[in-house]
């Protein structure tokens, strides 16, 4: 009898669940799916890839996309027992009829008749994807503001033959009995005794963690004798979307990256922009003695988006030790500044040492422009009281264009769980202002310090 329950209870959370708003005419609707099962026992490392995930179809717009890892029962896993280190999701178009497997690589999708629907960028490799988080997913508002949408499905954009999907990478650790849990979700190849990348190829003598050493399949270092169950997970996903209309303005989706190579175009000799993003980059400590200085290692990035537009949504992306990450314009007037929320207990979404949330800009309609060419700067923070490896320096931002109409319908907006703007203010008062941040921030840790993973 306890197992039909069990076995009723599963096909409960494998169904798909539906729920809709009335709003102006146009529905907004909720599909919350899971991914397709994957395993982890203690130390051991999933980096899935799953095509054709579940994924509401048709010509719409997307309002938010949240994501966390359960178990097969339903519950939510916290980040102590299973570090997610990122979720992404990413859209192709396949060849109908089409049966052949396909394969993700650094230039997109490994099959002539697939090809990626890439965002609006910046980088020319990797970091395609529309939506994506890591720890912080379960308090990072992802919710797009109305009147605007992030577009999906459109038929016009579909080309002939070819039908729109979804790919889901799903990253992550399983740290129970692990010997140094920081340092298995940092990935320090020490602990995964790795010497070559998920691809065969031998690691770099200087390279010492990072995403090449915790690949699908490698086991981080256990404390010896330790014994846990392998076990079923899920990733949860929720979809917040609405059918297009004439009313919805459309935003374009880009991704900066602070360790982003950028080579600026050349007319003369028509070498066009290049943008090569390492991902992730390494921390190396403060000198000995001055741990308790408050130590911090700054990383910046100087741009220019090719197009222009209204910010209507700002979020960074961080690891453990991050202090924040802030976006600013020529003229060093604030975009948006990212703060990051560590958390102070046990149970998931609160998980003490761990970035459980990251701050979201919401600028009101038209008061925050980006011109095109206008020159950019991304600053990211970390501790430097300890080496970190692997960790991002990454920054949403969604833009619409300035000449849109945003006096349409409005819809019934999508719940909001953390919102913050930064003041538009100069270079002197805002530097001020993100080292009171950064202050606080370090007081805080000291009390709730992510070290003490």
């Amino acid at each position: 009898m306890l197992c039909a329950l069990e076995c009723v209870a599963i096909i409960l959370l494998l169904s798909v669940s539906h729920t809709t708003l009335q709003a102006s005419g146009n529905e907004i609707k909720t599909d919350v799916f899971l991914s397709p099962k994957f395993e982890l026992g203690p130390g051991s490392v999933a980096d899935k890839f799953y095509y054709g995930i579940d994924f509401p179809t048709g010509h719409i717009a997307i309002k938010s996309f949240n994501a966390e890892v359960v178990d097969d029962k339903g519950k939510s896993v916290p980040l102590h027992e299973t570090y997610l280190h990122h979720w992404v999701v990413v859209g192709y178009y396949k060849r109908k009829g089409e049966n052949a497997l396909e394969r993700f690589g650094e230039s997109g999708l490994l099959q002539s008749d697939s090809t990626l629907i890439r965002n609006s960028g910046m980088c020319d490799h990797g970091l395609v994807q529309y939506f994506g988080l890591g720890s912080e997913t379960r308090r990072t508002a992802t919710d797009v503001p109305d009147p605007y949408g992030i577009e999906a499905g459109n038929p016009a954009d579909v080309p002939a033959g070819h039908e729109a999907r979804w790919m889901l990478n799903v990253h992550a650790i399983d740290t129970r009995g692990a010997v140094d849990k920081l340092g298995c979700t940092e990935c320090r190849c020490d602990l995964y005794n790795v010497t070559a990348d998920g691809n065969g190829e031998a690691m770099p003598v200087d390279y010492i963690g990072g995403l090449k050493c915790c690949h699908d399949g490698v086991r981080c270092r256990v404390k010896r004798g330790f014994r846990g169950e392998r076990r079923s997970l899920y990733l949860r996903y929720t979809v917040t979307y609405m059918d297009w209309d004439a009313s919805i303005v459309p935003v374009k989706i880009y991704i900066l990256d602070v360790t982003d190579i950028w080579r600026k175009a050349d007319e003369s000799t028509g070498l066009k922009a290049t943008h090569r993003c390492l991902i992730e980059y390494d921390v190396e400590p403060c000198p000995f003695g001055a741990e308790n200085d408050g130590c911090i290692h700054t990383k910046s990035l100087t741009i220019s988006l090719p197009t222009g537009g209204d910010v209507i949504y700002g979020v960074g992306h961080q690891h453990a030790g991050g202090f924040g990450s802030t976006l600013f314009r020529e003229g060093g007037n604030v975009i948006c500044s990212s703060v990051p929320t560590y958390g102070t207990g046990h149970e998931p979404g609160n998980e003490a040492g761990y970035i459980v949330g990251m701050s979201t800009c919401y600028p009101s309609p038209g008061s925050v422009k980006i011109s095109a060419g206008e020159t950019l700067t991304l600053v990211s923070n970390y501790s430097s009281s300890q080496r970190h490896t692997g960790v991002m320096g990454l920054f949403y931002i969604l833009i619409a264009d300035s000449s849109a109409n945003t006096g349409a319908v409005q819809h019934s907006p999508a719940q909001v769980r953390m919102n913050t703007m930064a003041s538009y203010l100069g270079w002197p008062f805002e530097l001020f202002g993100v080292g009171l941040v950064v202050a606080l921030v370090l007081i805080y840790s000291g009390r709730n310090g992510y070290e003490e993973i």
